[in-house]
């Protein structure tokens, strides 16, 4: 059964439980899509509100696109999982000759770079989801303005959550290439997504 099929009694319980997985790369990812199901939430409260008839093509782009994001994270929930599995099945490859220790040393480095990819997609779209999020200020209803700052605030913790997740990875692996391309793009995307959600937060804390 997969993670996303479970009640969220039954995902916490999973979670809180001692199976090795699901784990924080997986809720970083649920984290994401409560964060941009909410900015979806908002826009949808914006839309067909006089008083902001003026943003309603943007409101409804913003709906349009949120929707997209939601399904990647709702996506990468079990394939971070998966990616895990992958890396813990190595400890069960047998290591008697030399030939095998080189086959699960090589089935290890390949199963770290899958479980740093699937959290670097989640930066991603947390990015990504921010980016929308933040084109919504100003702009939206106003109502609203609380669930947009616990918008921001997934979206951060997704983001931050997935970083973490890299680098534990990317610390066990030899492809320097590999690592230097993961850790530079995720510093960038975890430094700009950072400050658009603390933009974001800051702006709806004025509102209120």
């Amino acid at each position: 059964m997969k993670l996303v099929d479970h009640t969220i009694k039954e995902f916490a319980k999973v979670l809180a439980s001692d199976a090795p997985a699901p784990g924080g790369g997986s809720t970083a990812a649920l984290e994401g899509a409560l964060g941009v199901a909410l900015t979806h939430m908002v826009a949808g409260l914006t839309v067909g509100k006089p008083k902001y008839q003026e943003h309603e093509e943007l409101m409804k782009e913003l709906m349009e696109k949120s929707d997209k994001i939601l399904c990647d994270f709702i996506d990468v929930i079990d394939r971070d999982t998966e990616a895990f599995n992958v890396v813990s099945a190595v400890f069960s490859m047998p290591k008697s000759t030399d030939e095998e220790k080189a086959a699960r040393k090589n089935a290890m480095q390949e199963g770290l770079k899958g479980c740093t990819l699937t959290p670097f997609e989640m930066m991603s779209y947390s990015l990504a989801g921010l980016e929308l999020t933040y084109q919504a200020l100003g702009k939206f209803n106003e109502s609203a303005a609380s669930d947009l700052g616990v918008a921001a605030l997934s979206l951060k913790a997704a983001v931050q959550g997935a970083w973490l997740n890299v680098k534990i990875n990317i610390g066990g692996i030899k492809d320097e290439a590999f690592v230097n391309e993961y850790r530079t793009k995720g510093e960038e995307i975890l430094k700009r997504s950072i400050e658009l959600a603390d933009e974001i937060y800051a702006r709806v804390l004025e509102m209120l």
